[in-house]
């Protein structure tokens, strides 16, 4: 890590969101020998916007790009600055050369929340991290620094958002039924939902598309598919 490519005092965190099995999940990495774990991150090179760092963050941890990222947050906290649990990330990794001093000084975090399916990814580890994996959003185990408060805003922010945007087109697969986009929104929000009011509720912002019944057996038994038209805000 050359202090002389990146910007001092200031880096990005990635809340990444995905969903499987009707649970909100987070992608959290375990910093090398260390037993702590952390969002995906990084620093913001000299010669890099800053949104584009975190869009490069975003492909390095999960190897997708154009995908839904919002910037929702600055943390600047004096509260967060811990030098010693850098100081622990560094001494468990050796191959870090020359002077990493810069890396125990304060910084702001730009927080960012991205919004994936979860069968697309294969989540890669930094180079000073054994494991980044899946992590129940309310079930995490315990995070350095203030990154349990960032995953908090961030879900906030996401429950916000859903009054001007349906996030399910970058949860789900393509082609979906009611019941799988009423399972990503009860997730979302940790509680359960009218079906015939959320389905009315969906078809009333004109953003679905229709088709054809799935038969499975009896016809009665086969849900309509649909899929966001190609104009939908997400």
């Amino acid at each position: 890590m050359n202090p002389n490519k990146y910007l001092k005092h200031i880096a990005f965190d990635n809340v990444i969101f995905g969903y499987s099995n009707q649970k909100l999940q987070v992608l959290v990495m375990e910093y090398h020998n260390t037993g702590l774990f952390a969002l995906p991150g990084g620093f913001v090179a000299k010669d890099e916007n800053l949104q584009d760092a975190a869009k490069r963050g975003l492909k390095e941890r999960t190897g997708l790009d154009q995908i839904y990222l919002e910037q929702f947050h600055t943390f600047g906290s004096v509260a967060r600055h811990q030098a010693e649990v850098m100081q622990t990330i560094i001494n468990s990794n050796p191959w870090i050369d020359g002077d990493a001093s810069w890396l125990l000084e304060r910084f702001i975090s730009v927080a960012h929340y991205a919004l994936i399916n979860i069968l697309e990814v294969t989540p890669t580890p930094d180079a000073l991290s054994d494991s980044c994996g899946w992590y129940d959003v309310r079930a995490l185990p315990s995070l350095i620094l203030d990154h349990s408060e960032i995953i908090e805003k961030a879900l906030k922010t996401l429950q916000q958002n859903l009054n001007t945007k349906l996030v399910g087109a970058n949860l789900l697969p393509e082609k979906f039924t009611m019941k799988e986009l009423q399972g990503v929104y009860e997730a979302i929000f940790n509680e359960k939902l009218h079906r015939g009011t959320f389905q009315r509720k969906m078809l009333s912002y004109g953003q679905l598309e229709r088709f054809e019944k799935q038969f499975s057996g009896g016809a009665h038994k086969a849900p309509y598919v649909y899929s966001f038209k190609s104009d939908t805000e997400v």
